[in-house]
């Protein structure tokens, strides 16, 4: 095999590759050996099958399955031997070949841009810290044990009211017809909650038990009968039990129900739950926050088949229409993604971070825990989905670089109470949205200048 470089342009390489006539012809003599040991014809005992006949019968699939086993193995040979890093899928262009004849080809490729990284102790950013104040922990306590609630039979005369479960039986009729789905048994709604067909559970206030009442609403968009959406309904309902909650004793029986040791390891654990649930997301901010610098701080090339690669993952499953509508803002987001992993995976590279598998196993495994009596769908789901082991994969080696780029830049730890946590995370979203309303404004007043010289045109 003989390599030669012919241009080497930015982003673009070009090699010629030639494989000699001889190397090829010793390939299908391999071949046709190999088949005369295994295929079976008529008149020939196994084994005994000519050369000559076999290159006969099959000769142009053997010559096509040598041909593109060197193509695999003579490309990717000299890739290697000049070192390319290579961006994407190389177009490969025959330029000789045949039975009796040398193969010579040629390799377009695009390569990855040589990354220099920038120092990063010019980073800046921050690191929150979540402070839980004792009338929010006091009302998420308070939910719970709602959620929680028991309840008690009320007396037959007594009537229901908000915050009461009733439990009746049901017969519904549409126009005085019958339909699919219109009968239930011993349903049971807590007044209040409105769960079931809006507008159903205050047509139940005041009743009492063993009486009849006619409840009559919509059903609504989401009923799986489509031809009945938005019909008026009539349902017959027989009361049949009335029940009345039992406020909830928070202390220390409760919180062992809940799992806890007492109540207040019950409260530091609610605690702990409302801090997560704000703090992930701030460290997402703060995550697109040193992204964002780590961007500005590097210029690259950016090899345009990688772009395009990009651009199509982002708009998998959209309309033509709308993908075209959000070429520029699609090209940007493309180009930043790819930007920024190019830069995270030579940070990585430099200082030898890798996952292995005993990290996969542990995140599994902790993931597992988080998911109790769904061990066995969970355990199922990453054996069975490659994909879902290479995206866990991914998401750890990011994790890991991340942790390595914050032990680096100056993370200022600033301690937020939860309206503060709130305001933040709330400008976070606006700021963002604003950003894409602003880039759509752009498009159309571009759009708009486009039309109007058209028509002066």
């Amino acid at each position: 095999m003989k390599v030669r470089v012919n241009s080497k342009k930015g982003l673009k390489t070009s090699l010629s590759v030639l494989v000699d006539k001889e190397t090829i012809q010793k390939k299908i003599d391999e071949k046709l050996n190999e088949l005369q040991q295994k295929v079976q014809l008529k008149g020939f005992r196994p084994g005994k099958v000519p050369t000559q006949v076999i290159k006969n019968q099959f000769g142009k699939s053997i010559y096509g399955e040598v041909i593109d086993g060197i193509l695999k193995e003579t490309s990717a040979k000299a890739i290697e031997e000049n070192k390319i890093r290579v961006a994407g899928q190389p177009k490969i262009d025959l330029k000789t070949f045949g039975e009796g004849k040398d193969l010579d080809y040629t390799i377009e490729l695009e390569t990855l841009p040589e990354i220099k990284l920038k120092p990063l102790n010019k980073i800046k950013s921050t690191d929150y810290e979540v402070t839980v104040e004792k009338n929010i922990l006091d009302e998420r306590i308070d939910q719970i044990a709602k959620s929680q609630q028991e309840f008690k039979e009320k007396e037959v005369t007594n009537k229901s009211q908000k915050g009461d479960m009733v439990e009746f039986d049901y017969k519904a009729k549409i126009e005085g017809k019958d339909f699919e789905g219109n009968e239930g048994k011993k349903v049971q709604l807590i007044l209040g909650r409105d769960l079931f067909i809006k507008g159903f559970d205050e047509q139940l206030l005041g009743v009492k038990k063993n009486e009849n009442k006619l409840v009559s609403v919509k059903l609504p968009e989401n009923y799986p009968k489509k031809e009945l959406v938005n019909k008026k309904a009539d349902f017959e309902c027989k009361i049949t039990n009335l029940k009345m909650p039992i406020a909830a004793n928070i202390n220390d029986d409760f919180a062992k129900k809940m799992g806890a040791k007492n109540l207040e390891d019950f409260k530091n654990l609610v605690k702990k739950q409302i801090s997560r649930e704000y703090k992930s997301s701030l460290d997402a901010i703060t995550k697109k926050n040193i992204l964002d610098q780590i961007e500005n701080l590097h210029t690259i090339d950016l090899p345009q088949n990688l772009i395009e690669q990009e651009k199509h993952i982002l708009t998998h499953g959209q309309k033509k229409e709308d993908i075209e509508k959000n070429d520029k803002k699609n090209t940007k987001l493309a180009k930043s993604r790819i930007k920024i992993g190019l830069v995270l995976n030579e940070i990585a590279e430099q200082n030898n971070l890798k996952i292995s598998e005993t990290e996969i196993k542990n995140e599994i495994e902790k993931q597992i825990k988080g998911m109790p009596g769904q061990e066995k769908m969970v355990m199922e789901y990453y054996q069975k989905n490659k994909s879902a082991v290479a995206s866990l994969r991914g998401a750890l080696y990011e994790e890991k670089i991340i942790g390595l780029i914050k032990n680096k830049i100056t993370m200022n730890k600033k301690n937020v109470m939860l309206k503060e946590a709130e305001q933040i995370i709330k400008a976070f979203n606006e700021n963002s949205k604003n950003e894409t309303q602003t880039d759509n404004t752009k498009n159309n007043q571009k759009k708009s200048k486009i039309k109007k010289k058209n028509r002066k045109k």
